[in-house]
């Protein structure tokens, strides 16, 4: 959930670089967790459990930053 918000920070509110950007970096991002999970912790933890412990923090700090805006 977190991964297309910083797409949009990152490249802009046009949905035709957006989208497919979005996408690539929503792969990588799973790719990379699930590589974290599997060689770095021993043992094998749910690849569910490492993107909420990434994304909950970033997506806390989005929401609590887009909240000035709209008052």
């Amino acid at each position: 959930l977190v991964i297309p918000h910083i797409t949009r920070f990152l490249v802009g509110p046009n949905f035709k670089i957006l989208l497919p950007v979005s996408m690539v970096l929503g792969a990588l991002f799973m790719l990379v967790v699930d590589d974290f999970a599997r060689t770095v912790i021993s043992g094998e933890i749910p690849v569910g459990v490492i993107t909420s412990i990434v994304g909950a923090p970033l997506f806390i700090y989005l929401m609590f930053k887009g909240r000035r805006t709209w008052v």
